[in-house]
């Protein structure tokens, strides 16, 4: 399955792995970190997860509801100020400047860890492309501080859209923590999980063993491009900036399988996951994202048209995937075509990588499915 993907060069190189809550059951590599280089992938090489960031950071912000210093329905301003001041953008007047309003009840954590805060992505929405370019704010990519101040959408709690929501959520644990959000997952969860080849920055090391990021022309080939996390950033983003390997990822899988212990170590409580593993957002489902930037992402739904939820923070599917994932799995994605899975009712789990943009890219997200279901027609 994989090796004639490789032959054909519809993707450069992915590493894949797949896991019990006991130990990983399997694990391989294929292909090339950079398509052309001769440099093998390996279970060693390095990517860039993106948005396999966000459970991570909802693992830390878990971690400090338990010990009481956050509380996940209490207003978020209590946490970051810019909150008591957050507005709703209702579009635009003829002169181009942005219509605000003030938002018809605070934003909670349980808001942000469920992107039903109000904020979006603009990857999936044009106009807070817009608002940015006319305020001069500058992009979630340059991981500036202003980067975070943008307008809500919609009301809190009322939808569902994918967004900045745990960018936030990680700045707000460096806020009452008084840490750097990096030094606190090292110190508080990666450490303790052996996760040693997991930060935002860059080691030598690391850097050594780092895959290239690649995208999609509109022939089916791919080019090598220039993709790099900032490495100075002035906020670390818990919504996307960590790198890592899928090794490394399988641990994580693996504390969740757990209930929130690993090798010995309990990171959270049993009632925590628990808790972190159902819907939080009632009625309101997950939305399929209609691209504005079809060089990042094609438009995006897991298992079209199935009733997904969202937990803290995973994707939820309601009912029995077409792979074999039982309901109430947790899942979800990074920008470069990385995925995993987690499912508690089959102790199974898997994490899929490649680096390609746009997301969801065709080949990828057809390897990653085909890797799935030859895993639970193996079980």
């Amino acid at each position: 399955m994989f090796g004639e993907a490789i032959k054909r060069r519809s993707v450069p190189g992915l590493a894949a792995g797949v896991t019990t809550g006991a130990s990983a059951i399997y694990q391989g590599a294929f292909g090339e970190r950079t398509l052309g280089s001769g440099d093998p992938m390996s279970m060693h090489t390095v990517v860039a997860i993106a948005s396999m960031t966000k459970p991570i950071t909802a693992v830390a912000a878990m971690q400090l509801v338990e010990r009481g210093l956050l509380d996940l329905d209490a207003p978020a301003s209590i946490y970051a100020p810019y909150f008591a001041d957050v507005q709703v953008l209702q579009g635009f007047d003829q002169l181009g400047q942005p219509r605000l309003r003030a938002p018809a009840r605070p934003v909670t954590l349980r808001h942000l860890m469920t992107h039903t805060a109000g904020f979006v992505n603009e990857i999936w929405y044009e106009p807070m492309v817009r608002f940015r370019e006319c305020r001069g704010i500058p992009s979630m990519g340059t991981s500036q501080l202003a980067a975070l101040e943008v307008p809500l959408i919609f009301d809190p709690g009322e939808r569902w859209f994918y967004s900045i929501s745990i960018d936030w959520l990680g700045r707000i644990i460096e806020n009452v923590t008084g840490q750097r959000f990096g030094a606190y997952l090292q110190e508080e969860i990666l450490k303790p999980l052996g996760m040693t080849n997991t930060a935002f920055k860059l080691s030598d090391d690391m850097r050594s063993r780092l895959a290239s990021v690649h995208q999609r022309r509109t022939d089916g080939g791919l080019d090598v491009i220039d993709f790099t996390i900032e490495q100075n950033p002035e906020f670390e983003r818990g919504g996307g900036g960590l790198y890592s390997t899928v090794g490394d990822y399988l641990r994580f899988v693996r504390l969740m399988l757990n209930k929130g212990t690993l090798d010995g170590r309990q990171i959270l409580k049993p009632e925590t996951v628990a808790n972190m593993s159902i819907n939080q957002m009632g009625d309101l489902r997950v939305d399929r994202l209609r691209t504005a930037m079809p060089q990042l992402s094609l438009d995006a739904e897991f298992f079209e048209g199935m009733p997904k939820t969202w937990g803290l923070s995973f994707m939820i599917n309601t009912e029995l995937a077409p792979t074999g994932r039982s309901a109430g799995s947790l899942s979800w994605a990074g920008l470069t075509n990385c995925y995993f899975w987690i499912d508690p009712k089959k102790d199974i789990g898997g994490v899929f990588a490649t680096q390609i943009l746009p997301f969801v890219d065709h080949e990828a997200l057809a390897l990653n499915c085909a890797f799935e279901t030859a895993v639970y027609e193996s079980l």
